[in-house]
């Protein structure tokens, strides 16, 4: 017997005083109804109608179980149509995931743009370079660079990925300036390991009109993108790191766009998120905000690299 069910098929036909209005109420028939109530008097042991064809009222134990369930389930019906109404609600929490370095450069900044049209909302964010898995983390909206997500989630690209070789002109003091990929051999490198696998990764550059994967010779290795930056910004070495997070640094002439001929822009970056129907307004207007300003940010990367060349 499903005890919610009949419980509230029971406290139906109090408040119609009818089986007949209770079943209509309940998109039931009177027979369904009727027979909801009998299982609940066998399971109880107990009378909880007195019936006749012209009259129904309760028993001593009826009005009882009315007394005590009705509350609950008037509690019931408000929590259901508070979560209903939130749906339309703009006010309340985002969940987002990002990677540090999507997150720290294109993401935060959007947030008090965000809040400033909806000031209502408020954000609970997680960096992390790893893949977040949305419903194992309770996450709202996700952000990635690469590739698309392959799982069944609903991906927007909001722009490419350009990757530029760099180093500080203190750096390029010491030890010249690299005129050729094969240079960098010579060189003192900064380098990236996977942080889902600890592979270090190879440079990705663009050589006589294709894409080659080179190897360097790292000095030091990281599992963050801002790790490496910071030390590409401290002089350690050449890295080769993305344009969106380094517009300001190359504007300021803190670090120097190095071999500009090789850059690639195959990866890209993403937004994802469930495909669900029920999306609360707030996050589908996040969404929509998102996929709006975030392409604007990352379009000013070819920009910078021109702008840094022509110092």
């Amino acid at each position: 017997m499903d005890k919610a069910r009949v419980i509230s098929l029971f406290i139906g036909v109090v408040r119609a005083k009818s089986f007949s209005q209770a079943a209509v109420d309940a998109g039931l028939t009177p027979q369904a109804v009727s027979k909801a109530v009998r299982q609940l008097e066998e399971h109880l042991g107990v009378r909880l109608f007195h019936r006749t064809t012209r009259s129904l009222s309760l028993t001593d134990d009826g009005a009882r179980l009315f007394e005590l369930a009705n509350p609950g389930l008037r509690l019931l019906d408000e929590a259901l149509e508070q979560i209903q109404s939130s749906r339309l609600e703009v006010d309340g929490l985002i969940r987002l995931a990002a990677p540090t370095s999507i997150g720290n450069a294109i993401i935060v900044p959007l947030l008090q743009e965000f809040q400033q049209r909806y000031p209502g909302t408020h954000f609970d964010i997680q960096l992390d370079d790893h893949f977040t898995d949305l419903v194992e983390s309770k996450i709202d909206v996700g952000f990635r660079a690469g590739g698309p997500p392959e799982r069944n989630l609903v991906a927007r690209a909001l722009g490419d990925m350009m990757l530029l070789v760099c180093a500080t002109p203190g750096y390029l003091e010491r030890f010249g300036v690299p005129r050729t990929v094969a240079d960098l051999a010579r060189h003192r490198c900064t380098g990236f390991r996977h942080p889902n696998t600890g592979r270090m990764m190879p440079w990705e550059l663009h050589v006589d009109g294709a894409t080659v994967y080179q190897d360097v010779p790292a000095v030091a290795s990281f599992n963050t993108v801002e790790g490496e930056l910071a030390s590409v910004l401290c002089g350690t070495g050449i890295g080769q790191v993305p344009v969106f997070m380094i517009e300001r640094e190359l504007a300021a002439g803190t670090l120097v766009p190095l071999l500009t001929q090789t850059i690639t822009a195959n990866r890209g970056v993403f937004m994802y998120y469930q495909q669900r129907t029920q999306m609360p307004l707030r996050v589908r207007h996040f969404i929509d905000f998102v996929s709006e300003q975030a392409p604007l940010r990352l379009q000013g990367q070819r920009r910078a690299v021109n702008a840094a060349k022509a110092r």
